[in-house]
């Protein structure tokens, strides 16, 4: 019962701070004993391994990413190193030559790219393994080897002690934007003003979220449950819809007439409260594993066209906002149906594990009659206090 409980999702990415303290003192631990019982020379360099692998990474995808890279990296560096120590004829400048060409080449290999990691491993392990010019072998081989076994002993704690999935990391902050965009746009459809310090706010915690999600592309791709190119749509819908909503935070009537005009528009609020519903649902589907059934209608502006063509201000000038405006509400649900769309073709989405787990964090389905929205500042897969 207990080990269910410490492999729930929801309770590994509750406690995903402490959880991983306790992951990289244990790793540490069995490194230390590991280096201990069977006296390894340099074992410094295994403990230090073990902390670079694990670092502030707490799921698994991350972890691997950066294991594989520092494993890479750590091979082919400590190759290197061997060769140019082992090459038959004793050349003065050989080594350090050898080194700098080998450095040089493998920075100009990953500037800029995503195995930037795996050039500095190559690069501090071939420096290790030449050393201080003495060109020791057994000093090459035992520290090409503490770099190893502390990689080893990082990822394997990682998978198997309480793991953590950077899917299921993106999973909880898609639908908690979401839940917030869905409380954003229900404030702004109960009163058309300026957005107040909470919206504000508001919007700051989605856009923090989306930058938090583009870091994770990498290892959830590492993971294999979702491609870098399915990731990027979602990150870029969210974005998109993240802006509409803003603009529709923004908008301001310079007259009266044209505020008029929006609330003669019969059905109009009930067309954006049935978006606001809809997107809330969907974060509840997105959190919780279901698969993915919600749809959104189509705005049907031809209803609201002759109001909105129509318009004309006090002064007799023709008002383009009210259309404007109707176009704006019109693409936060195309965007929304894209999103709904895309989400809907992620075979590896649903998840029977979480939806296990739901109802036991208190995780219910939004009541259809309002718009489930989390308080400012709540982690939307809390548990019931």
């Amino acid at each position: 019962m207990i080990l269910a409980r410490l492999r729930d999702p929801y309770f590994t990415h509750r406690h995903r701070r402490t959880l991983h303290v306790m992951r990289v003192a244990l790793a540490l631990s069995v490194t230390f004993g590991i280096i201990q019982l069977f006296t390894i020379p340099h074992s410094g360099w295994a403990l230090v391994s073990t902390v670079m692998v694990m670092g502030n990474l707490p799921h698994i995808g991350g972890v691997l990413d950066k294991g594989r890279q520092r494993l890479l990296g750590t091979i082919f560096g400590a190759l290197w190193g061997l060769l140019l120590i082992l090459f038959p004829e004793r050349i003065a400048t050989l080594v350090p030559l050898g080194s700098l060409l080998g450095i040089a080449f493998v920075t100009w290999f990953t500037f800029s790219k995503r195995y930037g990691y795996g050039g500095l491993m190559f690069a501090i392990t071939l420096l290790l393994v030449v050393g201080d010019g003495t060109h020791d072998l057994s000093v090459a081989l035992w520290r090409s080897f503490d770099v190893l076994l502390g990689t080893l002993v990082g990822i394997v704690v990682t998978m198997l002690v309480m793991p953590h999935k950077a899917t299921d990391m993106l999973r909880f902050m898609l639908a908690d934007n979401l839940d917030r965009m869905a409380r954003l746009y229900h404030a702004h459809t109960s009163a058309t003003s300026a957005p107040d310090l909470d919206t504000r706010e508001l919007l700051k915690h989605c856009s923090g979220l989306l930058v938090k999600q583009r870091g994770l592309v990498d290892a959830i791709h590492r993971e294999r449950r979702l491609r870098r190119g399915e990731l990027d749509d979602l990150i870029s819908l969210q974005r998109r819809m993240l802006s509409t909503i803003e603009l529709l935070l923004e908008t301001h009537w310079n007259t009266r007439a044209g505020h008029d005009r929006i609330d003669a528009m019969h059905g109009l609020r009930d067309q954006q409260h049935t978006l606001a519903r809809n997107l809330g649902t969907l974060a509840f589907q997105v959190r919780t594993g279901h698969p993915v059934e919600v749809d959104i209608p189509p705005f049907d502006l031809q209803r609201h066209a002759e109001l909105a063509g129509n318009a004309y201000g006090e002064d007799g000038r023709k008002l383009f906002s009210p259309s404007g405006y109707l176009w704006l509400n019109r693409e936060l649900a195309r965007l929304s149906g894209a999103l709904i769309e895309r989400l809907g073709g992620l075979e590896r989405l649903p998840s029977r594990r979480l939806r296990k787990r739901a109802q036991r964090h208190g995780l219910k389905a939004p009541y259809r009659g309002q718009t489930r929205t989390p308080h400012q500042g709540e982690s939307d897969d809390r548990e019931p206090s």
